[in-house]
């Protein structure tokens, strides 16, 4: 499994992510965290991933999930284009429900185990790769509405890390207090947990597990 977690954005050392890729470059953006916002300021956000990927010497292009909710066939056929996948960040419950809708969360839970794929992400990409998204709602509402979406709430992550992730973590993030709460509540409830913070991530490549700082 090669997973590229960072806190914010491509982190302070994305040069350590494309060792994580093989030859195919063909990058899928999963910016759907960001899908309860403004479609000016969705569409900004993305282009910027896309010119940040590009400057790697990737070869990006946004895949939205919300094209293929109960289309989980032809999804499948899509992901095959693929050699990574980078999810950058937003509410982490609209994106864990953009997953199920589309079955993408089956699909690449399998592709990353059996290896066909890397994943990289930041913020809300990483969280929900956790077994469980509660502490969350601490930072990010729940209840966010966004077109499209069914309204109930999935609290389960996605179970690749065994542990949470709080991300901006003491960081000059607008974030990083309510990342606080998150933490004092992993820590109440002893959930296993790592924090991050801003320029911070964690590269797995099979057993090997790394923190860039």
């Amino acid at each position: 499994m090669r997973l590229y977690l960072s806190s914010y954005k491509l982190g302070n050392k994305p040069e350590e992510m494309l060792t994580l890729i093989g030859d195919n470059k063909r990058t899928a953006i999963i910016a759907n965290a960001q899908d309860s916002k403004s479609v000016e300021s969705r569409t900004e956000r993305v282009q910027q991933e896309i010119e940040s990927l590009t400057a790697l010497g990737l070869q990006p292009e946004e895949l939205d999930l919300r094209d293929y909710f109960g289309k989980t066939a032809e999804l499948a056929d899509k992901l095959n284009d693929y050699g990574y996948i980078w999810v950058r960040g937003g509410n982490v419950f609209i994106l864990r429900k953009a997953y199920e809708q589309s079955g993408f969360d089956n699909l690449i839970v399998e592709m990353l185990k059996k290896d066909k794929i890397a994943y990289g992400g930041f913020s809300a990409g990483v969280c929900v790769l956790a077994p469980s998204l509660r502490g969350i709602e601490l930072v990010d509402p729940k209840d966010e509405i966004a077109e499209g979406y069914d309204k109930e709430v999935i609290w389960s992550g996605l179970g690749l890390l065994d542990y949470a992730v709080a991300p901006h973590y003491r960081s000059d993030h607008p974030e990083s207090q309510d990342i606080e709460k998150c933490v004092e509540y992993f820590k109440t409830n002893n959930i296993p947990y790592k924090t991050l913070r801003d320029g911070e991530a964690i590269v797995i490549n099979g057993d090997q597990e790394t923190l860039l700082a």
